[in-house]
């Protein structure tokens, strides 16, 4: 068994509850222990950037008494661990990651506007966390464009063709095998092509869509190779697609599993955390749960 756990981010809303279950199949899927942690919010008056978060004993907290009653008596419940921590939850959620494999919450919680497509906690959580966030969505959310048809389940990955991230498509691959499902990977290329000229300089020739795409196939093909060597049970439908990125991985997401997106690394004029246009789209408009994955370490 792992010694990391999944971890599942709760406040007792319908939003957190449906991601307890999501985290509660994934660590059975990964052997894994599941921690259930509920931030209890500082109040609206204070400070929570000057106050240090702190443990709450968790026998002492409502909502992780609701979802003891909820998981008690399950078949096959993975070990579970109850923890009660009190602070800012934008802060906390983030550092829940650093000692787990997975952290899964709701897209929406208790507070803020109801009409928010994403929770600022957890939006953070996405963007900060050092491991892998899934972010379960609201049922019923529509998404437009054609889905990628095919029986089955399906898990989908964005493959940026000129900077592909290791991490995101090791952990795609990985979901798909666990799940027995078929990984379709959307690698976008721009389209129409909007060449840069200064004044004077001649229009560039004309480009053949047919072209691009078939260029964008064959790099894509080959930075799949060695992840259908490590998985080869794992079947691999490569699109690649013409134009906006997050709007066809958001049409993707219709009936998949689960969508996989990466996050930008740190740059050096930049060293904050960033998540990426792409991915910001996608968690707010995917009908499915998303994973954000971290980039891998360049030690890695």
């Amino acid at each position: 068994m792992s010694t990391q756990p999944v971890v599942a981010a709760v406040d007792g809303s319908d939003d957190s509850l449906r991601a307890l279950e999501w985290a509660v199949d994934a660590a059975r899927r990964r052997a894994a222990p599941l921690r259930v942690a509920h931030v209890r919010q500082y109040a609206h008056w204070a400070q929570p950037e000057v106050l240090a978060a702190g443990l709450a004993h968790p026998q002492d907290d409502p909502v992780l008494d609701q979802v003891r009653t909820r998981l008690e008596g399950r078949a096959d419940q993975p070990d579970t661990e109850y923890v009660g921590m009190e602070g800012a939850a934008g802060a906390v959620l983030p550092e829940l990651g650093a000692t787990a494999q997975l952290l899964v919450l709701g897209s929406r919680g208790r507070g803020g506007f109801a009409s928010l497509l994403l929770g600022s906690n957890s939006m953070a959580a996405a963007r900060d966390a050092e491991c892998p966030v899934v972010v379960v969505p609201r049922p019923g959310r529509e998404v437009h464009g054609e889905a990628p048809g095919g029986p089955g389940s399906r898990v989908v990955v964005g493959l940026k063709v000129d900077g592909p991230d290791e991490a995101t498509l090791e952990f795609a691959f990985a979901e798909a095998a666990r799940r027995g499902a078929r990984l379709q990977a959307v690698a976008a290329y721009p389209w129409p092509a909007q060449p840069w000229m200064m004044p004077g300089e001649l229009p560039p020739p004309i480009v053949d869509q047919d072209v691009i795409e078939d260029e964008t196939r064959v790099l894509a093909d080959g930075f799949l190779a060695p992840y259908r060597e490590r998985h080869p049970d794992v079947p691999v439908q490569l699109i690649p697609a013409a134009g906006d990125a997050a709007g066809h991985l958001v049409a993707a997401s219709r009936d998949a599993d689960l969508v996989v997106v990466g996050r930008h690394r740190r740059r050096l004029l930049s060293p904050v955390r960033m998540m990426g246009s792409v991915t910001h789209a996608v968690l707010l408009h995917a009908a499915s749960p998303v994973a954000v994955v971290p980039p891998a370490s360049p030690a890695d």
